[in-house]
């Protein structure tokens, strides 16, 4: 199973922003760290507020933060809900296939797919930022805004 881009850039900002202490960072200081398009993290951070995960603050002193909900959300959830419903082919599409209604391959391709999203369950945000990924998130983070 392949990720989409967005979803793979918001797993990367529910990381980023789980291993800050009190720090605030922008969406731009996000983006930066990340190294990821500033519109496109824009994008993520407002589907992520939406979602409850992040708070954004705006102003003096504003920035962005991991909700108590975002550092305790099962990835498996963040990726089904990023992800939204579907088939991991599709069937039915412009030329549908012919093996439509006597196919198997479908229903074992969506068990795949549950059994990625299960794999996922058990993982949550502050889980994935433990060692050795946290300390290299920091170290970028601090890279990145002394440039």
């Amino acid at each position: 199973m392949r990720l989409t881009r967005f979803t793979d850039l918001a797993l990367r900002v529910l990381m980023r922003l789980a291993v800050d202490k009190g720090d605030l960072p922008t969406t731009r200081e996000v983006a930066t760290a990340m190294e990821i398009p500033y519109t496109h993290t824009a994008k993520v951070v407002s589907r992520l507020q939406h979602l409850g995960l992040v708070e954004a603050r705006r102003g003096r002193g504003g920035g962005l933060a991991l909700t108590e909900a975002g550092r305790s959300a099962s990835v498996g959830a963040v990726v089904r809900e990023l992800e939204g419903p579907g088939d991991v082919v599709d069937c039915e599409g412009d030329s549908p296939c012919p093996l439509r209604s006597a196919c198997t391959l479908r229903g074992a391709l969506r068990q795949a797919q549950e059994a990625f999203f299960a794999s996922l369950d058990p993982l949550t945000v502050d889980t994935l930022t433990g060692s050795p990924t946290g300390p290299l998130l920091l170290g970028l983070s601090a890279t990145r805004t002394m440039d």
